[in-house]
């Protein structure tokens, strides 16, 4: 049984050295799909074999993990079909393909090990890992601005992963001295089993870095800033697998976190802490969506907005959100990654990623802009799409949980943010070619 938990890890490692070996060539492109293919089925296996630990207890799946690795494989997917035609419209140098192919497979272990850690220190090191991997690929192009991007997300990124870690080590202290086994002090299992012996100061120290550290992962306010210019920088599947993924297993990571805290300090630390953030993220995003001229960060700032409906369901807490929460996840995933994918196309027709510049273009490429528009309608909530259902039960349990009030707030930023998206989305596929003075 510990080969159904390696695979998701070792199959992308293989292909990430055999990309490394053989370079990235017509027999190896499809390398990336194959092993995402791979994770994909091993969740749907984890899943269906029940709760199991691994080697020695450094690796654990239970339903939420396979799930995760559900979503990793469904996202890694299309991005990895679609990254030979995008690097060979780009005109990328073997050298630049080797190393995209190196690197998109080490992400995407990366992240199946985050989800399958035992460990909150393992966690921390595959977050960390996803971080160092990703910096490369958001400056693949080695322009100015991507390169501009790439720093900043390291840098803050960086300063969220630290706090994160003084959290980590404030928790093993904790349990050190709660008398937890130390085999177990980080093992976000025994951490919860015994979580009523931790001190509850220290404790609560200890959770306010953690979700602000791993917070700044998922893109999550206040330390978001790195994610507009990363996913608009980012070649168009690396943009779908951060911003249709890499978030949302961040936000994996809060949610390990949020079972420690709550039974060991209740549940209101953690619900008042994630109302705030879930609130303060989605302000920001509605009110940088309004005047956003690319459509590429426009795309990104709508991650932010949904991280924070993540958060909003995970602040409130019952099965009907926590259960949202998920599908949101999934939901979020599958129409983030497809509206990247098709900007990339739209880019590289169109030569540029401003809006005003982008015009009637469903006329001029009826399947792209199709996929697109299609793609932004789910983002934006419309029936039948599954962010509808997921959207719909948050607010129903938040009502129901008696935090009518952050709910109508979410609500109200929650429609300027839609129609600052639906206003662009509509100029660009729908829109005539400019006239005027500010023509071209």
């Amino acid at each position: 049984m510990s080969l159904l938990l390696t695979a998701p890890i070792g199959v992308p490692l293989l292909a990430s050295a055999a990309h490394a070996v053989l370079g990235w060539r017509r027999g190896t492109s499809w390398l990336g799909a194959a092993a995402a293919a791979g994770v994909l089925a091993s969740g749907v296996a984890l899943a269906a074999a029940g709760p199991r630990t691994g080697l020695d207890g450094l690796l654990r799946a239970d339903a939420l993990s396979a799930f995760m690795l559900i979503v990793i494989g469904a996202v890694a997917l299309p991005a990895m079909l679609a990254s030979p035609a995008h690097l060979a419209a780009e005109d990328a140098s073997a050298r630049d393909r080797r190393r995209y192919g190196v690197l998109t497979q080490a992400f995407v272990a990366a992240m199946a090990l985050a989800v399958l850690a035992a460990s909150l220190g393992t966690l921390w090191v595959a977050i960390e890992a996803t971080t160092i991997v990703t910096a490369f690929l958001v400056g693949h192009r080695r322009t100015r601005n991507a390169t501009e991007a790439a720093w900043k997300y390291v840098v803050i990124c960086s300063a969220g992963i630290a706090l994160a870690f003084l959290g980590v080590t404030l928790l093993h202290f904790a349990a050190q001295h709660a008398h937890v086994p130390s085999s177990g002090s980080l093992d976000w299992a025994e951490l919860a089993a015994h979580a009523g012996r931790l001190d509850p100061d220290v404790t609560r120290i200890a959770v306010a870095l953690l979700v602000l550290g791993f917070g700044a992962k998922a893109g999550l306010a206040p330390l978001h800033a790195w994610l507009p210019d990363a996913h608009s920088q980012a070649p168009a599947p690396v943009s779908a697998l951060m911003s249709g993924v890499l978030l949302s297993v961040a936000f994996y990571a809060v949610l390990r976190v949020k079972a420690i805290a709550d039974a060991a300090l209740g549940a209101g630390f953690v619900r008042a802490l994630l109302l705030v953030i879930a609130l303060a993220s989605l302000a920001l995003a509605a009110a940088l969506l309004l005047g956003q001229r690319d459509y590429k960060r426009m795309l990104a700032y709508s991650s932010i907005e949904h991280m924070g409906l993540l958060a909003l369901g995970a602040a409130i807490g019952t099965r009907l959100a926590m259960a949202a929460v998920l599908l949101h996840i999934l939901g979020h995933g599958l129409a983030k990654s497809a509206a990247f994918l098709a900007a990339g196309h739209v880019q590289q027709a169109a030569g540029t990623s401003r809006i005003s510049a982008v015009r009637g273009f469903a006329a001029r490429s009826p399947l792209v802009g199709g996929a697109f528009g299609a793609a932004v309608l789910a983002l934006l909530g419309f029936p039948p799409f599954s962010l509808f259902a997921s959207e719909i039960a948050v607010f129903r349990a938040g009502f129901a949980e008696g935090l009518g009030w952050a709910v109508t707030a979410a609500l109200a930023l929650l429609l300027v943010a839609t129609a600052a998206v639906a206003a662009g989305t509509a100029r660009m596929l729908l829109g005539g070619p400019r006239t005027g003075p500010g023509a071209r």
